[in-house]
């Protein structure tokens, strides 16, 4: 369900995993600059948006995000992270002009980016949720 990020930005190399409350994701803006907005909403957080870092596509579709004002956006990951079902993780590499497509959810001043996820494509896939990879150049 994408855990954990691998990014660069400005030649720096980030890690960054969803349970750190502090956890940002880059985000490709209009103006085609790079933005850290925060990944989604912890528990003990305060907020209004939903609660976790993910949003499924057809709930996207459904319009369960639409009180929430939802903005599709591309983020410039080289690579995920997920766990297996011994809690191993593995990190799965992004090719060249890929991205993995998130939203923006917005409540008033509160602003949250959320990864959407798909059914995935892989047979061997541990999570029935898997990032939804788009391309980079639009």
């Amino acid at each position: 369900m994408c855990g954990g990020v691998y990014y660069t930005i400005e030649q720096q190399d980030t890690r960054v995993y969803f349970p750190n409350p502090k956890a940002c994701l880059p985000v490709i803006m209009k103006n085609k600059k790079i933005e850290l907005i925060p990944w989604g909403r912890r528990e003990k957080q305060a907020g209004r948006l939903p609660l976790g870092g993910w949003a499924r596509l057809d709930s996207i579709y459904a319009g369960r995000w639409d009180r929430w004002f939802p903005k599709p956006v591309k983020l410039p990951i080289k690579s995920f992270m997920e766990k297996d079902i011994m809690r191993q993780s593995h990190w799965f590499d992004l090719t060249k002009g890929q991205c993995i497509q998130g939203l923006i959810a917005r409540d008033n001043n509160e602003q949250r980016i959320y990864v959407v996820t798909v059914a995935p494509e892989r047979d061997d896939a541990v999570h029935d949720r898997w990032p939804r990879i788009v391309n980079s150049i639009s």
